[in-house]
């Protein structure tokens, strides 16, 4: 999923990049979504710290309660997040060398003064095929809306019960997918184990395994115990040897 999110304390032009973030996102049938700050305090922190998937964010240099640049330094530096995309809109023109030079990896400078708008869409392209391009993905399309699922965020897979469908639970979400887990595990790879006919899960993201009582504890505090014979021995081995 892609979540823009909007950090200006101009609620006008916070609604001016919204308008051309709708504008341009209805040409795909891509789930998004926006989030509004006014400020670089608790809200804004809170989106940075939470794992919702693919992250673009637009900073003013100067709010009335803190600095974009200083935001970008906490993604990249406290947050090791140097897979999010950081965009500058600002009335400061002046700072754009320091900017652009302080290894932030930033995307773009843009002047709210200069042309903002089609700026704003020129950077909205480089935006999508960078999203197109991250890497690798459980891509499938349902109820008209284009899915793409980064792998690191799967934490498992289930079959719907009754259903020909599957549940997918993120770090951000639980999605359904229509199809089985034979067809989904063909885009999967060596970091997803099939521990039961109805159940896949990624290895990377347990916790912990009781093998006492079968049951597996994942990092975001969900479990499991849908864990068959066969597949208890299989996760005994990758828990064992990791």
């Amino acid at each position: 999923m892609l979540n823009f999110i909007i950090c200006d304390d101009e609620e006008g032009f916070r609604k001016i990049i919204i308008s051309e973030i709708d504008k341009f996102m209805m040409n795909y049938d891509v789930e998004y979504k926006k989030h509004e700050c006014e400020c670089y305090e608790k809200k804004f922190e809170t989106l940075a710290r939470k794992e919702m998937g693919f992250k673009v964010y637009f900073f003013d240099i100067k709010t009335k309660n803190g600095s974009g640049l200083d935001a970008a330094r906490f993604i990249r530096e406290e947050l090791d997040d140097w897979n999010s995309i950081i965009i500058i809109v600002t009335a400061f023109a002046e700072y754009r060398y320091e900017a652009l030079s302080n290894r932030l990896y930033l995307l773009d400078f843009i002047s709210k003064f200069d042309n903002c708008s089609k700026k704003l869409k020129e950077t909205l392209k480089i935006v999508y095929k960078q999203y197109n391009s991250r890497e690798k993905c459980l891509n499938y399309e349902y109820n008209y809306i284009i899915y793409k699922i980064e792998l690191k965020n799967i934490i498992f897979i289930e079959k719907e019960q009754d259903s020909k469908r599957c549940i997918v639970h993120t770090t951000y979400g639980t999605f359904k997918a229509p199809f089985t887990l034979s067809a989904i595990s063909k885009q999967l790879d060596k970091r997803f184990l099939k521990v039961h006919k109805s159940l896949i899960l990624n290895v990377d993201k347990i916790r912990e395994y009781d093998t006492k009582e079968n049951e597996v504890l994942f990092i975001n505090g969900m479990s499991t115990n849908l864990i068959s014979r066969s597949g208890k021995k299989e996760l005994i081995d990758y828990v064992t040897n990791r």
